[in-house]
């Protein structure tokens, strides 16, 4: 069952079970006002199982770019185009959140994103690979946040 994030009453809804699920709501928050305020889209997320196409995508990249695994059990997820971008988020119950920003003319901008919850560790599969840098939200907390440019074809 899909859900559309509201910015301005933070709700934990389908992220129990994390153990920073507040944090994590907040930084799902965040991403929700920032579609909203730029794109007038309404950020729909739905139970990770319900998106296993999208899911698959996020982690095809990640493992064929970088050889990355992500440990942490996927909770929720969603995709959609904006602007002529793919975008796709994958929500996970450590409090990591991971978006593809895929640029679907040829010569557009094409990345991967890493956010990291207020109070959640940095995953053990990051740690040597990215430096995070901070980010203060009214919604989230601290975000530290990362990324890297996506050179294939997805």
């Amino acid at each position: 069952m899909s859900y559309a994030v509201d910015f301005t009453t933070v709700s934990t809804v389908g992220l129990e079970s994390s153990p920073v699920a507040d944090a994590l709501a907040g930084l799902r928050a965040n991403e929700a006002r920032y579609f909203k305020n730029k794109y007038d889209h309404v950020f729909t997320v739905e139970p990770a199982a319900e998106a296993p196409e999208t899911v698959d995508w996020v982690h095809r990249i990640l493992k064929e770019e970088r050889d990355l695994v992500i440990s942490s059990r996927p909770l929720e997820a969603t995709e959609f185009e904006v602007d002529g971008i793919r975008m796709a988020y994958v929500f996970y119950e450590s409090g990591l959140s991971i978006n593809v920003m895929y640029t679907l003319e040829d010569s557009g901008k094409r990345a991967v994103g890493f956010k990291l919850s207020d109070g959640m560790d940095v995953p053990e599969e990051l740690a040597d690979k990215f430096k995070f840098a901070r980010q203060k939200s009214k919604l989230a907390g601290t975000i530290r946040g990362s990324y890297f440019v996506i050179k294939n074809e997805y």
